[in-house]
C-alpha cells in the first residue's frame, strides 16, 4: 500500500533516538466544555466536580481522547502532516485532573524516534505527564516520512 503524505521530514534524515520538540498544553474547564461539544461526550466526570468526586475521582478529569489528541500533536507538528500518522495507540494510565481555576492543568508531551521501519516509516514513542504523573502509557505512533 502506498501512502501519499506531505511529510516535511525525510526518512534518511532521522535516526533512532531523534527527539521531537516537546510541547506543553494547558487544559481548563472551559477547554473541556468545548471538547465535550465537539466530541459529544458530556459525561459529568468531565465538567461536574461534585459528580466526579462522588464516583471516586479527585476532581473533574479531562477526556481520555482529548488527552490522546493533545499528545499526538507533538508528532503531527514535527512531521508537518496529520495524514502521515498511519497508526496511533495509547493506554490510559492516570487521569488529567483539571482544577476549577484559571490555570487548569498542564499536559507535558515529549517524543522520540524509537525505531526505523520499512517503507519510510518510523515509530515514535511519546511520554505524556500531568501533575508529575505519567498519564499515557505505551503511547506509540507509526509515521510515514518522505
Amino acid at each position: 500500500m502506498t501512502v501519499s503524505t506531505a511529510a516535511k521530514i525525510a526518512y534518511d534524515d532521522v535516526e533512532v533516538g531523534t527527539e521531537l520538540p516537546a510541547q506543553t498544553f494547558n487544559v481548563t474547564r472551559a477547554t473541556l466544555v468545548q471538547y465535550a461539544g465537539a466530541s459529544g461526550d458530556f459525561n459529568p466526570i468531565h465538567w461536574n466536580e461534585k459528580f466526579a468526586k462522588e464516583v471516586g475521582l479527585p476532581d473533574v478529569i479531562a477526556h481520555g481522547m482529548f488527552t490522546m489528541a493533545e499528545a499526538i500533536r507533538v508528532v503531527t507538528d514535527w512531521v508537518g502532516d496529520p495524514g502521515a500518522v498511519v497508526e496511533y495507540g495509547v493506554r490510559f494510565t492516570k487521569p488529567v485532573v483539571v482544577p476549577n481555576d484559571d490555570k487548569g492543568a498542564v499536559i507535558e508531551v515529549s517524543g522520540k524516534v524509537a525505531a526505523k521501519l520499512d517503507d519510510n516509516r518510523v515509530r515514535v514513542d511519546l511520554t505524556a505527564t500531568s501533575g508529575g504523573q505519567k498519564v499515557l502509557g505505551m503511547s506509540r505512533a507509526v509515521v510515514q516520512l518522505a
